[in-house]
Formats: structure tokens, C-alpha cells, sequence
């Protein structure tokens, strides 16, 4: 029999993480956001831009650097997720590791029935995450605030027949529709467009978000001649 390879020629990396003993972390998080959400425009996004409603609110981008020891410790699972990825996919040494500085943005959001957000991806960044806090009062089987990512393959539906459609994963022309659980984190490229689906639960959905991009040291960037 002649040999036969079938390989992904074009493929999406996104990594899933999950926090140990997250009950108490995730309890002291939701506690923080609600508070800090019915403050309003204090720590709300004072400048949005992608599609959402007045169930969502989004906080500002500086949620990184806030003292309180809970977002410190998830400050430090994520961005050491992300520093395994970069590992994992790229092959660097430890060395290499520490002279890939880091530099980021993080809010959170807290979505009541209804909330949406539209689809979108995080320009100037090349890896971004998404934390789950809670996601309560729903049905675990519904489409309810599901993280959808958008199949970056726009050409791939030019032409649709039986022998094309039924195609398994990692080959489906499909989105990816992914519920999120108390603890979970989904790292990917930052360039991926997605959506939050609407939510239809009678508690709250709390996540929290981040965009990151690097710098290594040592590399000067690029020299443009003038003139």
C-alpha cells in the first residue's frame, strides 16, 4: 500500500491552564470586581470600542497592577502560563526566558443576562488569555457565554459539499465554542478573532482578560535609513 501522510499544514496553538484549589481565589476575585463594578466609571473602560451592551461592564487595563494579593496571584499563574507556552511552542531555554520581557494589560468583566461581547482581536499584542472567576445560574449545556474563536480560514466555506463538511477537528471549518470553568485559563494568539456569546444566567459571569507583547534583551530594534 502506498505510504500516506495526513498532517495540519496550518494550525492555531491555544493553551489551556488550569488554577489549583481556586475556590477561595475565585470567591475573593468575584468579591472585588462586583465591588469595584458598582462604582461605575471609576474602573470602567473609559474608552470602548468593541460591540457590547449595558449588561457587560468592562473595567479599565490596569487591573495588573492592583496590590490586592488575590490579583497578584493570578497576575503571576497567568503570565507563567503564558511564559510555558512561549516555551513549549518555541523551544527557548530558561535563559532565553528570562531576557523575554514582558509587558501587558488586564481587565476584567462582569456579565449580567444578557451580556454580550462582540467579536474582536487585541492588535499590538501577541498572546492574550482569558480567566474564568464564575459563571453561575446557567445551563452548563447551552450556548451561554461561551468564548467563541472565529476560524481564521475566511476562504475555507468557498465551496461546501458532503466532502468537505463533516471534516473533524483540528480540520472542522468551524468556530471553536469553548465554556470556560471556575479556574480555567485559554491562552492564544492575539491576532484570533473572537466573541463572548450571550449570557443567559440568572447569577453573574466574572472573567478577566490580558494582552501581552515582549521584548528581548539585548536586540535593538530596526534601524529605518533617513533620507
Amino acid at each position: 500500500m502506498p505510504m500516506y501522510t495526513l498532517s495540519p499544514m496550518f494550525a492555531v496553538p491555544a493553551a489551556l491552564a488550569k488554577m489549583p484549589d481556586c475556590a477561595e481565589l475565585n470567591r475573593e476575585l468575584r468579591e472585588l470586581f462586583l465591588v469595584k463594578a458598582a462604582e461605575g466609571d471609576k474602573y470602567r473602560n473609559p474608552e470602548p470600542f468593541t460591540h457590547r451592551n449595558a449588561a457587560l461592564f468592562e473595567s479599565n487595563f490596569r487591573l495588573f497592577d492592583w496590590p490586592q494579593p488575590c490579583v497578584t496571584r493570578l497576575r503571576d499563574f497567568c503570565l507563567a502560563n503564558v511564559y510555558r507556552t512561549i516555551r513549549e511552542l518555541s523551544g527557548y531555554d530558561t535563559e532565553t526566558l528570562r531576557r523575554l520581557h514582558i509587558a501587558t494589560e488586564a481587565w476584567f468583566h462582569v456579565t449580567h443576562r444578557g451580556g454580550y461581547f462582540g467579536p474582536h482581536n487585541h492588535p499590538m499584542h501577541s498572546w492574550s488569555g482569558v480567566y474564568c472567576v464564575c459563571q453561575e445560574g446557567d445551563d452548563p449545556e447551552s450556548d451561554s457565554g461561551k468564548l467563541a474563536l472565529i476560524n481564521p480560514h475566511a476562504m475555507s466555506t468557498m465551496y461546501v459539499d458532503m466532502a468537505n463538511f463533516r471534516m473533524k477537528a483540528p480540520y472542522s471549518m468551524a468556530n471553536r465554542m469553548i465554556r470556560l470553568s471556575p479556574g480555567d485559563l485559554l491562552i492564544f494568539p492575539s491576532w484570533l478573532l473572537h466573541e463572548v456569546l450571550p449570557y443567559e444566567g440568572d447569577g453573574v459571569r466574572i472573567t478577566v482578560a490580558f494582552n501581552a507583547r515582549f521584548k528581548l534583551e539585548g536586540v535593538a530594534p530596526a534601524q529605518v535609513p533617513v533620507g
